[in-house]
């Protein structure tokens, strides 16, 4: 990791900002395969598949004998795993769902508002590098809470054709049915368009590479839904002097490894831990299985020396991070300065790992300093809020001369007048 010593604030911006692309011939290779899709169907995504994942499917759905082939297959300690970790997710995402609320606003006057599932929505859940079936969890389970009455799932095959065993059992043990073997871009164009097998869904969630996230943000300006923006992974650390300098090193390792583009912060008052941090990286890196990708990421990562930690809640907070660790004394006081950020880990016990996988927050979570304005993945993500009203004839009469006034200083006199034909019956 590259070190800056007590930076001004002039300079924050230019050191905080992440990595920057010309996409131009990104946009229009993914563009190109988009529009084959649409214009296709299932043809355009067995030919993409072929060209992509080298491999001729005969049948795009995983089967019910293949998920209860997987079911058998897994190592029993790690489907207990996911089934602990689903259950301390649904536990923590049942509580987002409030009751309806009648509120008068005035006598006669009552409104509402209510959450109603979206009908069709599209997961998206990588396979690559690593089969990333937590994420299904943290999709498949708010979306069942939220009463989505369809959900389909799309995740690129192995050059067997073949799912990993642990993405069909965690689909399976969040009710998800609707399973096809697409990968890439050819997926999230399958799921916003439909094709002859793939229903067509309202919005897509989930993560992927930059072809992946490209053809998700062009999908978008369609009008299909998206989760949110989403760039590389992130991992924050603010850290003063009691925090652990291993543990501070597995975290941001941790982060890195998911590829050479994630981003990795390290910000502290403490000099000493700084050489600390370096060292245990330097040990630990060795250890990795994934130690190329995750030595690509931290040589373009960077540690920030800071003069205190008020000065380090200014800066975590220009950056907005996905991930913040928060390794110092008082985590939980200090954290209440924190207004960007997508996942908060407070204290030396909480690595970013437990959010990842089992704590029951939400992994999917706002990059790029999208945090700034954009939360992680809920219930609400699943769900649209419908808003009623509903007045009584002594209500209208009571609210009908401010609403002719309104409309009328407006010129629209249709309004004013949908409001006087009542009143004169």
């Amino acid at each position: 990791m590259k070190e800056i010593r007590y930076p001004s604030r002039a300079v924050w911006p230019e050191i905080l900002a992440r990595p920057a692309f010309d996409n131009s011939a990104l946009i229009e290779k993914v563009s190109s395969v988009l529009e084959a899709v649409r214009k296709e169907g299932d043809l355009a995504v067995n030919r993409f598949t072929e060209s992509f994942d080298g491999i001729i499917l005969n049948e795009m759905q995983a089967t019910a004998s293949e998920m209860e082939e997987a079911a058998a297959i897994l190592p029993v300690d790690l489907k207990q795993a996911i089934e602990l970790a689903a259950r301390n997710i649904r536990i923590f995402h049942e509580q987002q769902v409030a009751a309806v609320q009648k509120i008068e606003t005035m006598p006669g006057v009552s409104c509402w508002r209510k959450s109603v599932g979206i009908e069709r929505v599209g997961l998206y859940i990588p396979g690559g590098t690593a089969p990333l079936f937590s994420t299904i969890l943290m999709l498949g389970i708010p979306a069942q809470i939220a009463d989505c009455k369809e959900v389909i799932l799309c995740s690129p095959p192995n050059k067997e054709g073949e799912l990993h065993p642990a993405i069909l059992f965690a689909a399976r043990l969040v009710g998800i049915q609707k399973i096809y073997k697409i990968g890439g871009v050819q997926a999230i164009a399958a799921m916003a368009y439909g094709t002859e097998t793939v229903p067509q869904v309202f919005k897509i969630f989930g993560p992927g590479n930059q072809y992946v996230t490209c053809a998700k943000q062009l999908i978008q300006q369609q009008g299909i839904a998206i989760d949110m923006p989403a760039g590389p992974s992130e991992v924050c650390v603010l850290a003063d002097a009691t925090a652990k300098a291993s543990f501070v090193a597995a975290d941001l390792l941790s982060q890195a490894e998911h590829g050479a583009d994630s981003q990795v912060l390290l910000v502290t008052d403490s000099e000493s831990l700084v050489a600390e941090v370096q060292i245990e990286l330097e040990k630990q890196l060795n250890e990795l299985s994934r130690k190329d990708l995750a030595f690509k990421s931290l040589n373009n990562s960077t540690c920030i020396l800071i003069k205190n930690m008020e000065e380090g809640i200014e800066l975590v907070n220009a950056y907005a991070a996905e991930h913040l660790i928060m390794a110092c004394s008082d985590a939980e006081l200090l954290s209440e300065g924190v207004i960007n950020a997508g996942s908060i880990f407070l204290g030396n016990y909480s690595p970013e790992s437990v959010g990842d996988y089992a704590s029951g927050t939400n992994h999917t979570l706002p990059t790029n300093g999208f945090a700034r304005a954009y939360s992680g993945v809920s219930v609400d993500s699943f769900v649209k809020k419908i808003s009623f009203q509903q007045l009584s004839a002594e209500g209208l009469a009571g609210i009908a001369k401010t609403v002719e006034l309104m409309a009328m200083a407006e010129g629209l006199d249709a309004h004013a007048n949908a409001v006087r034909i009542r009143l004169a019956k």
